[in-house]
């Protein structure tokens, strides 16, 4: 642990605000995270300040916003935590800039309600704009790398800032070079609208039928918005601090993407514990993705698994989330990942990985 009295002295001139011993488990949406130091930066200027004198002095840090893909140890952080508290949000004719900080669905929001389109598939995703980039989120047919115009970036190691182009990024299903990485830090986001104020086509069939309309035809984006967040609550996947099956890191593990060599072989192993069964899949770079909640689910762990007394259970509503039912330890919540994912690779032999960023602890 760094020394309180040397934290402060470090950060005086930065801007950003001290505080020791915060619990990050109110600062993570599974709600779980042992104590730490936290500078806390309400702008640009003393994020960058921050980061560069903490990284000058060779300290640890950790950099967290919305707290939505994290999984922090009981131990806490024995460095110092950058809370990246910017927020704000330059609305274009066709495009949005939005600080690292900015809550990401207000950001979605704010350009519905201007009348532009093109995000609002997006909407309901927990945490913050600079995170969207990091693992490219996506959600109904939509994925950051599709609509991202380019991101301002602090290079750590120069302490130069410049903005990245999409093709820089080298983005994947759920990923990016900044992903795993603390080279650069996002400090803000740019992405391109549609100016008719029409959603980005319907690709996902779900959501299409929704608002029946066929696949690949857009929709005024207002009333997308409101299919996607109504979809996304039932399954437990819009923050509410009242409901448990809300208390989680979203979806826990990412959808596998099977080499087309294995496909046959992952089939044979399913029908061999199911018998003839209609596998759902889709195509992907390099193979064919599966579902991981199709599998969790017919792998034997059900909604709620393991039972209703458990402090760390799956969603009542969507086996993908872990949740934390109130009292749940990051050491219960990493039980429950291991026994999903050790069962799932068992039956059907995939693996499955990890969406949150782990802090202090290993899957």
């Amino acid at each position: 642990m760094v020394p309180l009295d040397d934290v402060r002295k470090l950060l005086a001139a930065t801007g950003a605000r001290v505080r020791d011993s915060v619990p990050l488990a109110g600062l993570t949406t599974l709600r779980v995270g042992g104590p730490a130091t936290v500078a806390e930066c309400g702008d640009t200027d003393a994020l960058v300040a921050t980061v560069r004198a903490l990284d000058a002095a060779g300290i640890p840090l950790l950099l967290l916003a919305g707290g939505s893909n994290l999984l922090v140890a009981d131990a806490g952080f024995g460095g110092v935590v950058v809370r990246v508290a910017t927020g704000g949000v330059e609305l274009g004719e066709d495009r949005v800039v939005a600080e690292a900080g900015a809550n990401w669905d207000a950001v979605v929001a704010a350009t519905v309600a201007a009348g532009s389109g093109g995000l609002e598939c997006l909407s309901g995703i927990p945490g913050s704009a600079g995170a969207t980039p990091v693992q490219n989120v996506g959600a109904y047919g939509v994925e950051v790398a599709r609509v991202l115009r380019r991101v301002r970036l602090l290079d750590r190691a120069s302490g130069e800032i410049h903005w990245a182009a999409p093709e820089e990024l080298d983005f994947g299903y759920r990923t990016s070079m900044l992903k795993h990485s603390d080279r650069a830090l996002v400090l803000a986001v740019e992405f391109a609208l549609r100016t008719d104020g029409t959603s980005a086509p319907l690709n996902y069939r779900e959501l299409a039928h929704a608002l029946d309309a066929a696949e690949g035809q857009s929709r005024p984006a207002a009333p997308v918005r409101e299919a996607v967040l109504r979809l996304r609550a039932g399954k437990g996947m819009v923050l509410d601090m009242a409901d448990h099956d809300t208390w989680s890191a979203g979806s826990f593990f990412t959808n596998p993407v099977v080499p087309a060599a294995r496909v046959d072989e992952v089939r044979a192993a399913v029908s061999a514990y199911m018998g003839d069964v209609t596998i759902p899949t889709y195509p992907a770079a390099g193979g064919v993705k599966f579902s991981a909640g199709w599998l969790i689910e017919r792998a034997g762990f059900g909604k709620g698994f393991p039972g209703p007394d458990a402090p760390a259970r799956l969603s009542t509503k969507h086996t993908l989330a872990l949740t934390n039912r109130g009292a749940a330890t990051a050491s219960d919540l990493l039980d429950l990942a291991r026994t999903v994912r050790d069962g799932v690779e068992e039956r059907f032999g995939i693996r499955l990985e990890p969406e949150p960023v782990t802090v202090g602890v290993t899957l």
